[in-house]
């Protein structure tokens, strides 16, 4: 039966057809609020809708037609690759040089017990010398007699932070002329500290907000000053150390070798007692209950310095600890959606620091309230918790009520919660009572009246976590190591083994022990470092060593990045988030975590390198335990990489044979030669160009030979060899075949080696791949898939489309050369063609059309009855092949040409839909945690100064406003925000020309597809009324393309919904319900809360006194005189440092 032609808004006769389920699977939801019906139907139920003979007299091709072009463009594939690729060709030459190489097999649980061993036997070292400095320190801090009228010129020292003052004219000690003695020093360039250092002296850094000249810091800076010899004779006994750091409890930080201080554009607010490793070492696991005040009374100012106490308070906890945060008046309640304890990992804390800004005040204070749910909180034991250290941390303005019925019901008599109490803002209140709550329950009072004390008394409470430590003595001197993080110096990504030092001085005539932490010792670990301890090139493109912590999260992992846009926070990166997440990859990691061996083989996924694709592997995974340390080793290797070539060259003849391939002067006739950029030896000078790499590289092996000790013989032979044969390729495959006649820009071949070869030489103009093979996302997927692997170039949407001029534009093509030898299969090498676009897509037109010959198209006459093709009918069909991401290959619509490389949903987004509804595609979602944005700007620009009360006139006419504690208070943030500007200034100028600001950490959202379950060939309706669409799709045997034929659309009346696959700006998965699941882990071992012995009685002072009218007013004259004063910041050192 036949039909009328389609036009634009007609309905199709015929039966209606009716929807039959996809084969194993239903139809699936997808994106957008409303999607086009899809309609499989059976060959036989489409035939009687498919012939068209009206004004055309053509009808939409059959199943058979189009199956049959299938296998014509499979055949065109083949032949060329079978031509061209030189598989075959490299198999034979590889067997005929079989003398050349050994085959050797990768041995995973041999492999990763070596490796673990050598890790645990560097970190041995490291722990060795964290022992000889903190036993010294604690015999320096005993041996030191304090002196109470030290002054500053009696200390010489150098400033880490001193020559970035002295150029800074508005620095607190060129004002203040300060009288310290400041060493200047001369350095070197070190390539081990990515630095310049001086191997003679310390260096000294201490906090903007702590004050130099003060006795508690100058007495600290006397008796560390012995530390320095220490330092040197470490060094001494082991030069691969890295820095040595001592950070003190009164947050002085003394470090070899010396180096200047690295200080941000803005204000620098390192503090040594913030840092991720000084906050481990210097505590036990914590579980924090925070309540906050907000009772009516609390308003204005006050309410704004409990939220920056909050976020500040959050910063001094790691991912060992567990927090909570709750607001109280009358009744308490969470401030976020989290209702229980949960890890205070960077983003459960963001989501506090977002939630505590809602914070509104009003009602009565109810401390009751605010107890009650934080005990019930700690009594918690359902949930997963550090189950060590528990306290609760109250803020509020002040109160009458003690609460001693609930401290009785909930923590008397053992007193297992530490209370901590913090009276903010200023006001008149009595402090009693919040004194006698800290006292009465193992804690200590604070008292925050302005921005200048928050940073300082929100950290002190760990020296009150530090007692039972101390007093536990050797049994608590555990070397502990830390998570990632990034080295404030320059270092990059490190470890740091810690330890803490104690203060072993005797209190008072009845020689009571002292239960003060001085501080922690630190040592740090480059992550390059241990890497250097695993094996580089054996495992192959795609086999990698990796580590996890306690946390399960990465130590070592190739997915691991450095984090450079902000120090401070620690890099936790979770080994579900480094790869693809499954039910596998939870098992092996739980079984790491609980320290055990173990080995899987499992099938996964896993992206490409340029995350583009995502494919379905088969991966062994072996791993053990690190003795001697909370890491665990893992070693991931496919089978195909069970076995690798080591090249034995003793014959020097034909070693210097072969590196005349080398020569640029042998590119002409051999093809041109990138060789990938490892470290074959050390004196070579690495490059990011690879024409000066190689030239380094031909320069020094004029100088030594490939035996020479100073070089990798593994690399260099391997390297030699590779060379070899691929040259061997040019001549047997490559060199007499005319190109131009098949349509190729080039040919090439990569090996495990480091070897690309492109011929011929003038196409390495446009080759734009990695040099280093296993860093080449078309090198490493080819190993993963069977067949021949398409790669379009990338386009982005955002860019300009491909300039399709002088035949550059290319689509690579390559398939692994997998070999046999002795029973062992491996995969040494991948080969392929680069395709010219233009020319192949006319050729697949051809290919896909009715012809007979070459120069007969065939055409449908007015008479005529035949079906459509991609060539005579383009008009009216669209053909496409695209490859097995989504991404588009080839076109018969020439104005696509330059589309190709795109995501295909931008460019046909209905019949992308429809391929992906039908199940040709599936779609992998995952989130990326270490990406880096630009700051969104801010509203308003003119932002007035954060966190600044800024009184009305009728509040400076007021006498009485002028003698209130808002005055004072007001007085002392203005002052603060003198010292400190960027306290004071709204945030778009603080971040103005500041690297900090221009990038900041961010989540990402990334979407892949892959072909779904469907390798049949299907006929389907996109079913969009009165403008339906036929298509029919095929997979193409031994590629990763799809054959897409379909009608054109004829109008727009049925929009569908664009599927999206380029990176999105991301919250991340929802926070609140990721709690409610957490990921397993486990916390330290040891744990240190309690020792009977420890002296409660240092619970805190509190000072309550009323604002002098005199002294405001005067300093408000020199306000408006613009004579800032320079106040003295108060240490906050407990009365028992004084020694």
């Amino acid at each position: 039966m036949a039909v009328p032609a389609r036009t634009c808004g007609a309905s199709r006769p015929g039966p209606a057809p009716t929807a039959l389920p996809w084969p194993g699977r239903g139809p699936r939801p997808g994106p957008g609020a409303r999607r086009p019906l899809l309609l499989l139907l059976p060959p036989l139920l489409l035939l009687p809708l498919l012939a068209a003979p009206g004004a055309s007299a053509y009808s939409f091709p059959q199943q058979h037609t189009m199956q049959h072009w299938a296998r014509r463009l499979e055949q065109e594939i083949d032949g060329v690759m079978r031509i061209f690729g030189g598989v075959q060709q490299l198999r034979e030459i590889y067997k005929d040089n079989r003398n050349l190489f050994e085959v050797q097999e990768n041995e995973p649980q041999k492999l990763v017990e070596k490796v673990a061993g050598d890790i645990e036997s560097l970190l041995d070292r490291k722990v060795q010398a964290l022992k000889r400095l903190a036993d010294a320190a604690e015999n320096f801090q005993k041996a030191h007699r304090w002196q109470d009228n030290i002054k500053e010129e009696d200390i010489l020292y150098y400033d880490a932070k001193a020559d970035a003052e002295l150029d800074d004219p508005e620095s607190e000690d060129v004002e203040r002329g300060s009288k310290v003695s400041t060493l200047r020093l001369d350095f070197v360039e070190d390539s081990n500290f990515k630095n310049k250092v001086n191997y003679s002296y310390t260096a000294v850094q201490i906090p903007t907000d702590i004050y130099k000249g003060s006795t508690v810091i100058l007495n600290e800076l006397n008796w560390t000053e012995a530390l320095e010899n220490v330092f040197i004779e470490n060094r001494r006994q082991d030069p691969t150390l890295l820095w040595q750091v001592f950070g003190s409890a009164t947050g002085v930080t003394r470090y070899y070798p010396a180096t200047p201080w690295r200080a941000p554009k803005k204000i620098d607010l390192y503090d040594v007692r913030r840092r991720p490793w000084y906050i481990q070492g210097a505590s036990s696991p914590k579980d924090m209950v925070i309540i906050v005040d907000v009772s009516g009374s609390v308003s204005g100012l006050t309410l704004k310095l409990m939220k920056t106490s909050v976020c500040e308070m959050l910063d001094t906890l790691s991912d060992d600890d567990y927090v909570n945060v709750a607001s109280f008046n009358e009744k308490a309640q969470p401030v976020s959606c989290f209702t229980h304890l949960v890890q205070a990992n960077v983003r459960n804390k963001k989501v506090f620091k977002e939630a505590v800004q809602g914070m509104v005040a009003k009602g009565t204070t109810g401390y009751k309230a605010g107890f009650e749910y934080a005990f019930d909180q700690l009594q918690n034991s359902n949930i997963t918790r550090a189950n060590c250290n528990k306290m609760i941390m109250m803020f509020t303005d002040g109160g009458e009520d003690r609460v001693q019925d609930v401290f009785e019901k909930y923590n008397w008599p053992n007193r297992t919660v530490r209370v901590f109490t913090f009276s903010v803002g200023q006001h008149n209140y009595d402090v009693t009572p919040l004194q006698w709550m800290a006292c009465a329950n193992k804690g200590y009072y604070f008292e925050i009246p302005s921005i200048g004390a928050i940073r300082i008394n929100t950290q002190e409470y760990l020296d009150v976590l530090g007692r039972p430590m101390v007093l536990a003595g050797k049994e608590a001197k555990q070397v502990q190591w830390t998570n990632v993080y990034e080295d404030a110096l320059g270092l990059g990504l490190v470890v740091t083994g810690t330890l803490p030092v104690f203060n072993l001085t005797q209190d008072g005539p009845g020689e009571k022990k002292n239960q003060l932490i001085l501080g922690v010792m630190g040592i740090d670990v480059a992550l390059n470092d241990i890497k250097r301890l695993t094996p580089n090139y054996t495992l192959g493109a795609n086999g990698y060593v990796f580590a996890i912590d306690l946390n399960g999260y990465v130590l070592l992992h190739p997915n691991l990045k450095s984090q450079t846009t902000n120090f401070r926070e620690p890099v936790t990166l979770d080994f579900l988030d480094a790869e693809l997440e499954d039910e596998n990859k939870e098992e092996i990691r739980r079984s790491m975590i609980d320290g055990n061996k173990g080995h899987k083989q499992i099938r996964t996924l896993v992206k490409s390198l340029d995350e583009r694709y995502v494919d379905e592997v088969v991966r062994n995974y072996t791993w053990v335990p690190i003795r001697s340390t909370n890491y665990s080793l893992g070693l991931v290797l496919p089978p195909y990489s069970t076995f690798y070539l080591q090249a034995n060259l003793s014959d020097q003849i034909l070693q210097v044979k072969y590196f005349e391939f080398l020569l640029p002067s042998s590119f002409e006739s051999e093809g041109h030669v990138f060789i990938a950029p490892r470290e074959y030896c050390k004196d070579l000078n690495a490059s990011d160009n690879n024409t000066e790499f190689l030239k380094n590289f031909i320069e020094l092996m004029e100088k030594v030979t490939p035996d020479s000790k100073q070089c990798n013989n593994f690399l260099l032979h391997n390297l030699i060899l590779d060379t070899g044969i691929t040259q061997q390729l040019v001549e047997r495959a490559w060199r007499d075949q005319d190109l131009n006649t098949y349509s190729l820009l080039a040919v090439f071949a990569a090996t495990d080696g480091g070897i690309t070869r492109v011929f011929p030489n003038k196409a390495a103009e446009d080759w734009t791949e990695n040099p280093e093979p296993f860093n080449a996302s078309f090198y490493r997927r080819s190993l993963d898939n069977h067949g021949y692997v398409f790669k379009p170039p990338h386009q982005d949407a955002l860019l300009r489309p491909l300039e399709l001029e002088n035949d550059t534009v290319g689509i690579l093509v390559s398939t692994a050369v997998e070999l046999s030898l002795g029973g062992h299969t491996l995969r040494p090498a991948v080969v392929g063609v680069k395709l010219d676009l233009e020319a192949w897509a006319e050729k697949f037109k051809v290919l896909a059309s009715n012809r007979t010959h070459q120069d007969q198209p065939q055409k449908c006459g007015p008479n005529s009855h035949c079906e459509m093709d991609c060539e005579v009918n383009n008009e009216d069909l669209l053909c496409v092949l695209i490859d097995d991401g989504g991404f588009l290959v080839l076109s018969n619509q020439n104005h696509q040409w330059d589309q190709v490389g795109r995501f295909f949903s931008e460019v046909d987004a209905n019949l992308m839909l429809a391929l992906y509804n039908n199940s040709f595609y599936t779609r992998k979602e995952s989130y990326d945690y270490q990406a880096a944005c630009a700051p969104q700007p801010p509203g308003n620009l003119g932002a007035a100064p954060r966190g600044v009360f800024v009184p009305t006139i009728a509040d400076f006419l007021n006498l009485a406003w002028w003698t209130s504690a808002a005055a004072w208070s007001l007085f002392q943030q203005l002052l603060y925000g003198l010292i400190y500007h960027s306290w004071f200034q709204a945030d778009p100028a603080e971040a103005e020309g500041s690297p900090e600001a221009r990038e900041s950490s961010c989540v990402m959202k990334q979407t892949q597809y892959y072909f779904g379950s469907v390798n049949a060939s299907y006929n389907a309706i996109i079913d969009c009324g009165n403008c339906s669409r036929l298509f029919h799709a095929q997979r193409l045997t031994n590629t990763n393309l799809l054959f897409v034929v379909a009608e054109k659309p004829l109008c727009s009346q049925c929009e569908a919904g664009r599927l999206l696959q380029k990176e999105t700006h991301s919250d991340g998965p929802e926070q609140c319900e990721l709690v409610q699941r957490p990921r397993y882990r486990r916390g330290p071992h040891i744990c240190f809360d309690y020792n009977a012995t420890e002296d409660t009685s240092d619970c805190g002072r509190g000072a309550s006194f009323p604002p002098s009218l005199g002294v405001l007013v005067s300093l408000q004259l020199l306000l408006l005189l613009g004579l800032p004063p320079r106040p003295q910041p108060q240490v906050h050192a407990h009365a028992s440092r004084r020694v």
